[in-house]
């Protein structure tokens, strides 16, 4: 972590003191978010995405773009219960919701003057996990349908990811951002558990620069 902080740092300053243009702005938008590497039966789960940026123009072209962004991220599961004999009995909801505190940092390249691909790193901050189960009827070895549990101590402080995406300028101060993000890091913090869990994170947001 210190390392990438330390490219970071040096990559923004970098680019401050070869900037040709310097925006400002604030994105928002829409996350559909999985997990992999523990759920044999996992789904999306709808989140959003909204921070601040800095676009560092370096040349006509190339730009660097460091975001400070809050994510909603997890994923949906559905758990089955079985009998003494593996025989399936039914099944209950399991959804877990995680939100992140993400720094990416974006190399961007301009193709066309209006549109631009990006990729580069990003680092997250845990901020709260939750998990909530339910069933149309009563929880194995619980009085109620539903559940829920605070499961932060369950995963680790810190994901680091890579980021692929593209930007598409809309006008002068509008674009719209596809964005895809690879969980590099194993974010299960269980010693007794062998599970590789991993962050995956599809983002289409709205961006406005200055």
């Amino acid at each position: 972590m210190k390392k990438y902080i330390l490219t970071a740092v040096t990559v923004f300053v970098f680019a401050l003191t070869n900037a040709q243009k310097v925006n400002f702005g604030a994105k928002a938008g829409l996350n559909v978010a999985n997990l992999t590497g523990y759920f044999p039966d996992s789904s999306p789960l709808i989140g959003f995405n909204a921070g601040i940026f800095t676009e560092i123009k370096i040349t006509d072209k190339f730009a660097v773009q460091p975001e400070l962004l809050f994510s909603t991220q997890g994923n949906k599961m559905k758990i089955p219960v079985l009998d003494a004999s593996s025989v399936f009995l039914y099944s209950y909801d399991g959804k877990w919701n995680l939100s992140y505190l993400n720094l990416p940092v974006m190399a961007k390249y301009y193709i066309l003057d209006k549109l631009s691909i990006e990729a580069g790193p990003q680092i997250g901050l845990l901020l709260s996990a939750k998990a909530k189960y339910s069933s149309d009827r009563a929880l194995p070895s619980l009085n109620t349908s539903t559940s829920e549990y605070d499961i932060k101590n369950y995963l680790k402080s810190i994901d680091l990811g890579l980021n692929f995406g593209a930007v598409y300028d809309v006008s002068k101060n509008l674009s719209v951002n596809f964005r895809y993000n690879l969980g590099l890091a194993n974010i299960n913090n269980e010693p007794m558990s062998s599970s590789n869990i991993k962050n995956k994170v599809f983002s289409l947001s709205l961006g406005y620069k200055h």
